[in-house]
């Protein structure tokens, strides 16, 4: 199965956000590049939360260009098998942590929001993984800095984005 083709899939499986994931979906249909950073329309990206349930806290990023505290995350290369995997990738690539495991259920959110041209908006499909316990994570080259926030600390350093994909966890971790 192609990336394409699962984007596909697991868009029509996610059950939330109907409006927003129409939208996704008639992105892909108007753009079959759609997936790609070239796509200037806007492209398809995959993220993910890192979070220590059992520390109550998220592990989120610094983001070098941005200068923003966000989830790991990022484009869609060509060896991702699927959605999903793209955004265990970028986790692991981003925090340093090995050992990252999908939280299951798919997708925990769908968040568009405008980039820089030249492109115009990232759909960003967002995922959260669980670190394994006494994770050590590591600064790469896309942050300034990667840390560890208590759940309740990061309204204060994040932006609204990442404060509701950090609620949809939590709640994907109480059912």
């Amino acid at each position: 199965m192609s990336l394409y083709d699962d984007a596909v899939l697991v868009l029509k499986g996610y059950e939330d956000q109907t409006d927003l994931r129409q939208a996704y979906l008639d992105h892909l249909a108007e753009h079959p590049d759609g997936l790609w950073k070239p796509c200037q329309a806007g492209h398809i990206t995959a993220s993910a939360l890192v979070i220590d349930p059992e520390g109550g806290r998220v592990l989120l990023t610094l983001h070098r260009k941005l200068q923003m505290w966000l989830q790991m995350g990022g484009h869609c290369e060509p060896g991702d098998s699927s959605l999903a995997a793209a955004a265990l990738r970028e986790a692991t690539e981003e925090s340093g942590v090995s050992g990252l495991s999908l939280l299951p259920g798919g997708p925990v959110r769908l968040d568009r929001h405008p980039i820089p041209p030249p492109c115009h908006c990232h759909f960003d499909v967002q995922y959260a993984v669980v670190a394994p316990p006494d994770a050590a994570h590591a600064v790469s080259d896309e942050s300034l800095d990667v840390r560890w926030f208590a759940y309740d600390e990061v309204a204060d350093v994040a932006d609204e984005s990442v404060v509701r994909l950090l609620e949809a966890t939590r709640a994907r971790l109480t059912v």
